[in-house]
């Protein structure tokens, strides 16, 4: 599922909107704020949620699922890049990705993230 940015994008390509147009449309936004949509910078509130749906057309609850993946608290924001660069690869790509990722965190020592590296300790002089 692409994120919420990227959804919107495709649907008002989809529609033939434009954002001056999209802006009309929607209670509370300006062309800047559309296009902090656009490209991800910002996120629509419920009520602007609601009439995007139906500018484009689409059930709110197309919309609303986007919104609840984009905002998951369980995941960071380099988890969202990781899982969308992920996305991107090939089957083959994601499994190799998979086994240098496993790898990484096997070698990892426990209660200590595998994105970080062990500090080395020097010798003495």
């Amino acid at each position: 599922m692409p994120p919420l940015d990227a959804t919107l994008r495709l649907l008002r390509k989809a529609s033939g909107l434009s954002v001056a147009e999209l802006a009309t449309a929607i209670p509370r936004a300006g062309i800047d704020t559309v296009n902090a949509w656009l490209k991800g910078e910002t996120l629509p509130g419920r009520d602007q949620i609601d009439a995007l749906a139906r500018a484009f057309g689409v059930p709110a609850g197309a919309l609303l699922a986007e919104l609840a993946q984009t905002l998951d608290p369980a995941r960071t924001r380099g988890e969202h890049q990781l899982l969308a660069a992920y996305r991107a690869l090939s089957p083959r790509q994601q499994g190799a990705l998979l086994e240098v990722a496993r790898g990484l965190a096997a070698g990892a020592p426990k209660g200590e993230s595998p994105s970080r590296p062990t500090p080395r300790r020097r010798k003495p002089a």
